[in-house]
């Protein structure tokens, strides 16, 4: 049974990132009060109370925490940043910092966005349940390994008075979005996006932001005495597999983009990938050198992955509000000016 939650007040940290902002509009919407903690503030909202800081100094946390009754913990580098120490300072060093600062605050909820890629090795997962998946033991980047040690930490703080829940969604996106529709069209402006890696028929899960947001208020709603959903991992999606091909043609096309069409095989790709890594370490006292190939995106772009939703549906009531279409449909419109600029004159 969800607990009544109206006007309760949350901390969203992170909340000025692209995942973070959408939730705090998500949480207002049902009905909550919401105080925003990040490091710097990219947005203005009379709703909102923001508090600016350093999420791994416990007195900066601590004034952000007075009074609330649940934590969203969303805050990470971006995954493409590939700064081993950035991610380990923020994703678990900051996590911990966290979770001490709610405990010392009184505060008994926190919901960490967590991410699928903890589970993921580069090998296909097709329908995977959270019970089937152990931690990657191999993570292909730094990301993947940091998060799992934050997750772990996350759940491992569940107790009898303070319970945690971990949200693991997979290939986000929607309006705002920072990385995939950017990074997609910066790529299809270059003429890089003519490419499928291997045959094209690898599914995986694309997830629109609202519902992502709609698991995390999910989440907050039900954890706490008795919960099943206490000290737990779910997977969230749209419940929707679909080819990654075919997703990035829509997207692409939508944009008024060629579609992708030259098949490239995934394992010349994957060995290439690996290559370029060893040469990044190499130089890395002398030099910073990020590869725009990685083992990691290879293998997302030409495996299977994509994750059952059934556990979250079970215990947090969740289904998707948003079909892939509409998400799609959504998407797209909400980036004008990303569209392609020859569209009309070659029509």
């Amino acid at each position: 049974m969800a607990a009544s939650v109206k006007n309760k007040k949350c901390l969203v940290i992170g909340g000025c990132g692209f995942l973070g902002r959408h939730l705090c509009e998500g949480l207002l919407e049902r009905g909550w009060t919401v105080n925003v903690f990040d490091i710097r503030s990219t947005f203005e909202d009379s709703r909102i109370k923001f508090f600016i800081g350093d999420l791994c100094k416990k007195e900066d946390l601590l004034p952000a925490l007075e009074g609330v009754y649940c934590v969203f913990h969303c805050a990470s580098p971006a995954p493409l940043s590939n700064n081993k120490a950035l991610f380990y300072k923020v994703n678990y060093e900051g996590t911990r910092n966290v979770i001490e600062a709610c405990k010392e605050a009184g505060v008994k909820r926190m919901v960490l966005t967590s991410s699928a890629s903890v589970v993921y090795e580069g090998k296909g997962i097709r329908n995977g349940r959270e019970e089937e998946l152990p931690y990657a033991a191999k993570p292909l980047d730094y990301y993947t390994e940091t998060k799992i040690l934050q997750e772990r930490t996350s759940l491992e703080a569940n107790s009898d008075d303070f319970y945690t829940v971990a949200i693991r969604p997979h290939g986000i996106f929607g309006p705002r979005d920072l990385q995939l529709v950017p990074i997609t069209v910066d790529m299809a402006r270059k003429g890089k996006t003519k490419f499928i890696i291997g045959d094209g028929k690898n599914v995986v899960d694309f997830t629109y932001v609202g519902n992502v947001v709609h698991g995390h208020i999910l989440a907050a709603e039900h954890i706490g005495p008795g919960s099943p959903a206490n000290g737990k991992a779910y997977h969230i999606t749209n419940d929707e597999p679909i080819f990654f091909w075919t997703f990035m043609t829509r997207l692409l096309t939508g944009l008024g983009y060629p579609a992708p069409r030259i098949h490239l095989p995934y394992s010349l790709l994957y060995v290439v990938a690996l290559f370029l890594q060893f040469v990044a370490w190499i130089v890395s006292p002398l030099v910073i050198f990020t590869p725009s190939l990685s083992p990691m995106k290879v293998a997302l772009a030409g495996t299977d992955h994509f994750y059952n939703c059934e556990n979250a549906k079970r215990d947090l009531g969740y289904s998707p509000v948003f079909t892939l279409d509409q998400a799609l449909k959504l998407t797209i419109e909400s980036y004008p000016e990303m569209r392609n600029p020859e569209e009309k004159k070659g029509s």
